[in-house]
Formats: C-alpha cells, sequence, structure tokens
C-alpha cells in the first residue's frame, strides 16, 4: 500500500486522493525484539505486542482503522461509492482528517447513499460549503455527486461492485520495506481509466490504487505485520485463491 505522506503527494499531483497506508501479516514477535521497538524497516511492534507499519503506530484512530478495517474486502455497491469519495476528499490531506470527519461525512451524504446524493443541487452544495465538520472544498463535493450519478448509471452494466473487482489482480503486492511499497499498477491505472470514462472524477490511478488497497483488492500489508494476509483471497504464493 501507499504510505500517508507518499500516498497525500501523489494524490494531490493527480488531483485525487485516497488514504493511503501500509498494512502487515502476521505479527508475533521476534524473540529478543523490545515492545514499542523498531523491528525492520517500515515496521513497528506496539504495546499490545504486534506489529505494524510505522504509520498505524501511534495515532490510536490510524491504528484502530489498520486492525479493523484497512485491507477487509470492501463488497456493495453503496460500501466502494463511499470509500471513493473519500479517497477523492483526502487530496492534499492526511488519512487521519478523513477518518476523524467521516461520522460527517456520513450524515451530510445520507450515508453515500447515491440516490439520494445523485439528486444534490446548487443549492445542497452551496450548504455543505459551509459545514465546517468535512472538507469544505467545492470541486470534490461536487464530484461526490457526480460520482453517484455515475454510480447509478451503472446499475444497467453490472454494477460499481463487479466493475471495481473485476480489476482484481492474479498476483498480490508482498512488499517487506518502504521502498518496495508501489503506489499504482497496471490495474489501478486501467480502473481509473475505465472510472473516468464512466463519469467518475477524483479517481486518479494513484487515488484508485490506495482505493484497492483499502478495500482488500489487493494485499499490500507488509510482510511481518499481523495484518499481513487479513483478506483471506490470497495464497500463500500471493495468487488469488
Amino acid at each position: 500500500m501507499t504510505l500517508p505522506s507518499e500516498a497525500t503527494t501523489a494524490r494531490a499531483a493527480e488531483a485525487a486522493p485516497s488514504p493511503a497506508a501500509t498494512a502487515g501479516s502476521s505479527g508475533l514477535l521476534d524473540e529478543g525484539v523490545a515492545v514499542g521497538g523498531a523491528v525492520g524497516a517500515g515496521l513497528v511492534v506496539g504495546p499490545d505486542g504486534l506489529v505494524r507499519p510505522a504509520w498505524a503506530a501511534t495515532d490510536a484512530l490510524l491504528r484502530e482503522y489498520y486492525d479493523t478495517e484497512w485491507g477487509v474486502p470492501v463488497r456493495g455497491e453503496r460500501g466502494i461509492y463511499e470509500r471513493i469519495c473519500l479517497e477523492g476528499f483526502q487530496a492534499g490531506l492526511s488519512w487521519a482528517t478523513i477518518l476523524r470527519k467521516r461520522t460527517a461525512f456520513r450524515e451530510v451524504f445520507h450515508d453515500f447513499d447515491p440516490d439520494v446524493v445523485a439528486a444534490f443541487g446548487d443549492a445542497d452544495v452551496q450548504r455543505l460549503l459551509t459545514d465546517a465538520r468535512i472538507v469544505r472544498n467545492r470541486a470534490k463535493i461536487a464530484a461526490t455527486v457526480t460520482n453517484a450519478r455515475a454510480t447509478i448509471a451503472l446499475r444497467d452494466d453490472g454494477g460499481l461492485d463487479a466493475l471495481v473487482w473485476s480489476y482484481q489482480p492474479d498476483v498480490t503486492p508482498a512488499p517487506r520495506s518502504p521502498a518496495e511499497l508501489p503506489t499504482t499498477s497496471p490495474e489501478s491505472v486501467a480502473l481509473s481509466k475505465e472510472l473516468r470514462r464512466r463519469g467518475f472524477r477524483f479517481v486518479g490511478p494513484t487515488t484508485v490504487f490506495a482505493l484497492m488497497e483499502a478495500i482488500g483488492l489487493v494485499d499490500t500489508h507488509p510482510v511481518g505485520s499481523h495484518r499481513r494476509g487479513c483478506s483471506g483471497l490470497w495464497a500463500p504464493d500471493r495468487s488469488r485463491r
């Protein structure tokens, strides 16, 4: 997966965001490694004895997100639509900022119900621009409305869930250091292109790759992390089950 700092920079450059994280594998300590100490490049042993990437090791909100959500398969139209939108809102910001505002995002966008959001008009956009609980960016708010309409249009052609999951690669990465963490892939480039063709906005290749990591489409948890393999979708040789 993409490190938060790398992903934010890349997504801002492509005008498309995304959470960006790096996550893990089996997570038991090697003998002799001190609790709270470093365990190889980019990995940290927490007070609970679990190994996580550094980005998820200090902030409690990021740690909980990493341990319970990041990389767990997400299926269904609404769940994927929400994550596409939140990835878009992250452009130029930290993922922690988006997580802290997620409850408000869900409230103002009606739990990311595409049918409701697709009906938003200029007055709704103006109203949201005054709501300090969310990211007040006109282009990102408008993209959320546009993406709702694109999501609805996809229903006649298999739906958003089927489209996104059709780009699952045959092999997943197995990064052993931050330097080995990809920020894009051939599949994310292709999916980005197709989403754009279908009318979606804020879906550049880096943002789409971060989406794929977040919803379990790829497993970029670092080798050694206690979350490596948490999706259950990949065999030990990194091939699809």
